[in-house]
């Protein structure tokens, strides 16, 4: 098969998508702005392409889109309108030969047209390109990530949800899922795929694993959404585009959207899901 295209492919699902599309002794084109890093990365491996690829910059089309046939789609969390990745959406329906387009989505946003997934979705579904939408849960990378300060610093978790579900996700078990269908295009194409962990949980939970794990005491301080925002703003100096995305996020775990609990990661890999304990012994450096 022709080449599987990888954008974001630094990032925290895209670096993964781009190892196991390797580990399956597929080509890859990795493309993103950080070519630098994006060559650390891959530039030991001779089936990796690295091309510098800007979704605001169609000059950046053609090479990125070099003997490829499968692609995937990671919205920059800076994109916040959807109608940015409509010129490149509109460049695979034009090429002709794009066998599936996977896009990294949402959990759930085929009820919620107020994040820009829902929008790209509809996109690429009008395009005639097929398509196979990847939409997990929360990241157990956002423990790790973006809430890790908290963690870390003050021994507390700053996340507006009271004592909504969640049935979190390893990014790693996301790209490999994702891998897979882009190596395999004719099995999945025009599907959606709904991707959890096997069991949903907590944020007081969440505390009381990472209190076992660190050997001190975490604690979930379950703020207001609009003191959760403030702080996001002005403690933590956030992006306002990147903290109201956030903030839309997680009023849907507080309406119930993010308890869903699925069997497509199983299904599909015949294994299950890395548990969020697991996760946590994993990457205990973020948090000490």
């Amino acid at each position: 098969m022709g080449r599987i295209l990888v954008t974001g492919a630094s990032g925290n699902v895209g670096k993964y998508v781009a190892e196991y599309v390797l580990k399956n002794e597929q080509q890859v084109t990795v493309a993103g702005v950080h070519t630098k890093v994006l060559q650390d990365m891959f530039g030991e491996d001779p089936n990796a392409r690295i091309v510098h690829f800007d979704f605001t910059d169609s000059k950046t089309y053609a090479e990125a889109l070099q003997d490829v046939e499968t692609v995937f789609i990671m919205r920059p969390p800076h994109l916040g309108n959807p109608a940015d990745l409509y010129p490149f959406i509109d460049a695979l329906k034009d090429s002709g030969h794009i066998k599936l387009v996977s896009f990294l989505s949402l959990i759930g946003i085929e009820h919620n047209p107020v994040p820009p997934h829902y929008k790209i979705e509809k996109y690429i579904e009008k395009s005639n390109v097929p398509y196979c939408h990847i939409r997990p849960s929360f990241f157990m990378q956002n423990i790790s990530g973006v809430h890790a300060f908290e963690i870390k610093h003050f021994n507390n978790i700053v996340v507006p949800v009271k004592k909504a579900l969640t049935s979190f996700i390893d990014a790693e078990d996301i790209g490999e899922i994702t891998a897979k269908v882009l190596c395999e295009p004719e099995k999945h194409q025009n599907n959606a795929y709904s991707i959890t962990g096997g069991q949903a949980i907590d944020y007081y939970e969440v505390a009381m694993i990472l209190s076992e794990i660190l050997g001190r005491k975490i604690q979930y301080s379950n703020p207001s959404p609009r003191l959760a925002k403030e702080y996001w703003l002005t403690i933590r100096g956030l992006d306002k585009e990147y903290a109201t995305v956030m903030e839309m996020l997680y009023m849907m775990t507080r309406l119930g959207t993010a308890k869903k609990v699925t069997t497509t990661f199983h299904d599909v890999m015949g294994k299950n899901p890395r548990t969020f304990k697991e996760f946590a012994h994993k990457n205990i450096k973020a948090w000490e």
